[in-house]
């Protein structure tokens, strides 16, 4: 093909982008209100393996909150719905981020557990599909994803909201090559998808006592997109007169969560690709990215995951059942909170901390010198019944300030 008619088939393909972008912001503003998980009279948990070592994490965090949610189960308001085919083998057949079954299957559920699934790269002999992730948080409408970094001996509590469905990640594999010479690809920023995710993190800071939100962007570059979402949160933040926020770019807030004032930090709000690169680092803040869990929040649905990847290196060699789970009993910490259960929400996070950053008396090596994740998720288990762990939490917080 000419280079004049690769132009020209660019300007269609870009034409066909924006229309369904400008589809999407109608169906966004047409959305009804978020789900009342209390008038329910079963909540539909779904469970998704993934890749690697997905299905073993999955399972172990399963266990954990089965048997939390024990008497729920037993009288039919809480059910647990296995989900098969959202593996990278499956995806590649049907050369879709989700094939069609799975998705009606997840749609079916209120809520879902996912653990990590394998996302194709260019060189690898995967055939270009899209994220299971990106097309969950689209078909889905996901926008929220909401992941806590907790490190209490140095007073760090803070809580990310990063934008879920726009940004370089919702046409990431939608980009365009000229020539073998020219490769180009396409980042989105909506009014109304900026106004929401903000919107959300203003809220949870007032309805949290939080007093500062602090906005994340590359606006002196990226003047249009990043230069919407700022003009977004100042029209959002003169609703909230009684927060404080202000506004950083991503290469000096990567600086500043390393900084000695770290912990005056609270809520943070930014754009998709920001927000993934930052809570990634957070997270090794808190001890790893293996501690940390999200929420990808939407009214009618919502996603709860790890933030880290499959590891098929460790399936391969045979020790999944030495994979960290902490990561998926912490999304299934925030599961519980989401759907009501505040309360052993707050215990099971209590006893990730004691387990993981106080006690330590089981350690997750990765290998057979250390515990399994079925062992490690029985210790944290048994600390959530512990009838003193809110002291023995308090107890440690003080020691270790």
């Amino acid at each position: 093909m000419s280079i004049e008619k690769e132009i020209l088939a660019s300007k269609d393909h870009l034409e066909g982008l924006i229309r369904d972008q400008l589809e999407r912001i109608k169906r966004i503003k047409s959305q009804g209100d978020w789900t009342d998980y209390s008038g329910l009279k079963k909540i539909r948990i779904g469970l998704l393996g993934g890749d690697g070592i997905g299905p073993q994490i999955t399972e172990d965090a399963k266990i954990v909150l089965a048997e939390l949610l024990q008497d729920d189960i037993a009288n039919n308001s809480v059910e647990f719905i296995n989900i098969e085919g959202l593996t990278i083998e499956n995806r590649a057949k049907h050369l879709k981020a989700i094939p069609d079954d799975v998705l009606e299957k997840i749609k079916s559920c209120h809520v879902t557990l996912k653990g990590p699934t394998t996302t194709p790269e260019k060189g690898d002999n995967w055939p270009n599909i899209e994220s299971a992730n990106v097309g969950m948080r689209k078909e889905l409408d996901l926008f929220a994803n909401v992941r806590p970094v907790k490190v209490p001996e140095e007073n760090i509590d803070w809580v990310f909201f990063r934008e879920n469905t726009e940004d370089s990640y919702a046409l990431g594999s939608q980009g365009i090559e000229i020539d073998n010479e020219l490769a180009m690809d396409f980042k989105v920023i909506t009014s109304i998808g900026s106004q929401r995710i903000i919107e959300a993190a203003f809220n949870h800071a007032r309805n949290t006592g939080r007093k500062r939100v602090s906005v994340v962007t590359k606006a002196n570059i990226l003047k249009k997109t990043d230069g919407k979402f700022l003009e977004e949160a100042e029209k959002v933040a003169s609703q909230f007169p009684e927060i404080e926020w202000d506004s950083w770019y991503i290469d000096i807030m990567t600086a500043n969560l390393l900084h000695t004032r770290r912990s005056e930090f609270e809520v943070f709000v930014m754009p998709n690709l920001y927000g993934d690169i930052l809570t990634d680092e957070a997270a090794q803040i808190q001890g790893g990215v293996g501690t940390a869990g999200s929420a990808n929040l939407g009214k009618q649905h919502a996603m709860f995951e790890a933030i880290h990847g499959s590891a098929p290196r460790m399936l391969k060699e045979g020790r999944a059942q030495f994979a960290n789970p902490s990561s998926m009993i912490k999304a299934g910490a925030m599961l519980l909170e989401h759907i009501g259960y505040t309360e052993l929400a707050q215990k099971l996070d209590k006893a990730l901390s004691i387990c993981g950053q106080y006690e330590k008396k089981l350690l997750i090596t990765g290998r057979d010198n250390g515990s399994t994740g079925e062992e490690y998720g029985k210790y944290v288990l048994n600390t959530v019944r512990d009838k003193n762990i809110d002291e023995k939490y308090e107890k440690y917080a003080k020691e270790t300030q």
